[in-house]
């Protein structure tokens, strides 16, 4: 239920990305705990959980929002999220399955293999 707050933009926002992400909240969360997931990614700083998996976190928590409990760092990081997922699916190398390329993804909550 949109809520008289809502704006044009913000409901293209999570629409895109409700079309995007095409993982369940319980699939990424299962998805996050494989060492594949954590195999990939960029780490920052010496840390040791890549930006990828850490976003994969907060997409978790983002699908098990409502609509009026998303605050501008939700919408922020979801402009963030649909912008990996296509940035990256355009990049699609000819061996996919079982590739970095995949697993990236798969940790934005997008699976290449889904239809």
């Amino acid at each position: 239920m949109a809520t008289a707050t809502d704006t044009q933009d913000q409901k293209a926002v999570r629409n895109e990305f409700n079309e995007l992400v095409n993982m369940t909240a319980t699939q990424l969360k299962k998805w996050l705990d494989t060492d594949e997931s954590k195999s990939v990614g960029q780490k920052q700083n010496g840390d040791s959980e890549s930006t990828g998996h850490k976003s994969g976190e907060r997409i978790v928590d983002l699908l098990g929002k409502k609509n009026a409990e998303y605050t501008d760092d939700d919408y922020a990081h979801m402009r963030k999220v649909i912008s990996y997922i296509k940035r990256h699916s355009a990049q699609e190398p000819k061996e996919s399955r079982g590739s970095n390329w995949e697993y990236s993804l798969k940790n934005w909550g997008h699976d290449p293999n889904k239809s």
